[in-house]
């Protein structure tokens, strides 16, 4: 299949400067899926709340993010990415201020849900501009920027979240997005291009069918331990609300083959790159979300760790990442092929979280967990932007609205499977140890040697989760055509 030409009706007379522009709100959206991973225990300690409760404040963010996403993406081909880039910018600075004030956990939670929403009008804008002011044969640089930017904010945003947790207490990680969100409104306002819209019908069945789906079965997830599988509205039970959601989930891809005009051209999927590539980043997002919840629980109240000391145990992953990842995009996406890097990148991710597990132990020497980081920030640096470049390589212009909601679309779905599958797990672990899920909640080093052991051991046996998802991602990469980023 031959590369299709770029966009004659979009012009940008700077299109570095609007990438630069797109990835300051990016990183912050990015930042955001992370930061409140190491300041879980704080809010569960400040608020009163459940281990659940907790965790549904990623869960709704990354759920809020998810479910408008496919139609998100279409509202920029029809109205313009720089217009809603700009409106999810906007309302996600606001909730950001609503999470920072929350007097609760339910209104912290649903703070969270507007903020996700925000967030995917922004997503799958940034990836889809880039497509339109580039042509393929320059894409790799700016598409390769864009994936190692999603892989370093992940990593960045436990540390700066230690950081702030530490010195300024859990509010801080939102009330930091009001600057950086109007410096990211100012420079978008002034760097966007405007570029031609369409007029797209719009399935709102498929919206609907869509995002029942992802609820349904993220809901059921994350609460199915915390109900212990049983009923959850009268007679409904846990399993039915997740058999709703795979039956809805069936339905809507049918209905989409049959629509005169689907949410979800399928025919994006007969790109072999493009398919293999959002199987990919869904297992991506199952994993890294996954990775930093039991680790940093680890670190915290196992081991006795202040926030601020936990973000840098976090250090060795960021550093490598942001070495590395500016020279893969382009050189060695280039040199070597998309399959062959991200296949690289995933094998050291499921390596690196398969050598955790022999350091989370009540005993360990605990700073030498960093050396398993340090092949994480490698294999960090090598999986992003290769298969971002694969899924969007022959992507036609008139579908990089559609093209990249669904790709961010997998990935946050993934990501917010990742947090509630986390949940049922590290719940299970450790009950399986005797351990209540609710010693998750007590300040740092308050637990006894016996009760230490077990929850370190719960903890790292969760591990293996994050691991599996970027073994059987490495699997996937290497049959990439490899074609991504090479110069024709």
């Amino acid at each position: 299949m031959t590369s299709p030409p770029m966009d004659p009706t979009s012009v940008c007379a700077r299109p570095w400067a609007a990438v630069w522009s797109m990835l300051v709100g990016f990183f912050m959206l990015m930042v955001d899926s992370s930061i409140v991973s190491v300041a879980n225990p704080s809010i569960q300690v400040g608020l009163g709340a459940s281990l659940t409760a907790t965790i549904w404040v990623t869960s709704a963010y990354l759920l809020g993010i998810a479910v408008p996403l496919l139609v998100s993406g279409r509202l920029g081909d029809r109205f313009g990415q720089k217009t809603m880039f700009m409106i999810g910018m906007t309302v996600f600075t606001l909730s950001s201020l609503a999470c920072g004030l929350a007097p609760d956990i339910g209104t912290l939670i649903a703070a969270r849900a507007v903020q996700g929403v925000g967030g995917s009008f922004m997503s799958p804008q940034t990836q889809a501009m880039i497509v339109r002011i580039f042509p393929p044969h320059k894409r790799g640089a700016a598409m390769g920027l864009w994936g190692s930017t999603s892989g370093i904010a992940l990593l960045v945003g436990p540390m700066l979240g230690g950081l702030l947790v530490q010195y300024s207490g859990w509010q801080a990680i939102f009330l930091i997005n009001i600057p950086v969100g109007i410096v990211g409104l100012i420079l978008a306002w002034r760097f966007l291009p405007v570029l031609a819209t369409t007029r797209p019908r719009f399935d709102w069945l498929g919206v609907a069918l869509s995002g029942l789906a992802i609820l349904l079965v993220v809901f059921g997830l994350q609460e199915g331990v915390s109900r212990d599988w049983g009923q959850v509205w009268g007679p409904i039970t846990i399993i039915e609300v997740i058999a709703a959601g795979v039956i809805l989930g069936v339905v809507f891809v049918v209905y989409q083959a049959r629509a005169s005009h689907p949410l979800i051209p399928l025919r994006l999927f007969r790109d072999r790159d493009f398919a293999l590539g959002t199987g990919t980043i869904f297992l991506i997002g199952v994993s890294i979300t996954g990775m930093s919840l039991p680790l940093l629980y680890y670190v915290q109240v196992a081991r006795g760790l202040e926030p601020i000391m936990s973000a840098l145990f976090m250090m060795p992953s960021a550093v490598m990442g942001g070495v590395l990842a500016p020279f893969v995009g382009g050189k060695v996406v280039g040199r070597i092929g998309a399959n062959r890097v991200a296949f690289f990148g995933l094998t050291c991710m499921a390596v690196s979280m398969a050598w955790y597990t022999m350091f989370l132990t009540a005993t360990s020497v605990i700073w030498l967990a960093l050396l398993p980081g340090v092949v994480a920030g490698v294999g960090n640096a090598c999986m992003w932007s290769p298969v971002s470049l694969s899924a969007t390589h022959h992507m036609p212009p008139a579908d990089a609205g559609a093209g990249a909601g669904l790709y961010n679309t997998m990935r946050q779905i993934g990501s917010a499977l990742g947090a509630a599958l986390m949940n049922t797990l590290m719940n299970a672990r450790l009950t399986a140890h005797g351990i209540d899920p609710a010693v998750a909640s007590h300040h740092a080093g308050a637990l006894s040697p016996a009760t230490a052991a077990s929850f370190s051991e719960a903890m790292s046996q969760s591990m293996w989760l994050p691991a599996g998802g970027f073994a059987v991602g490495a699997v996937l990469a290497i049959f990439l055509t490899g074609q991504a980023g090479r110069k024709s």
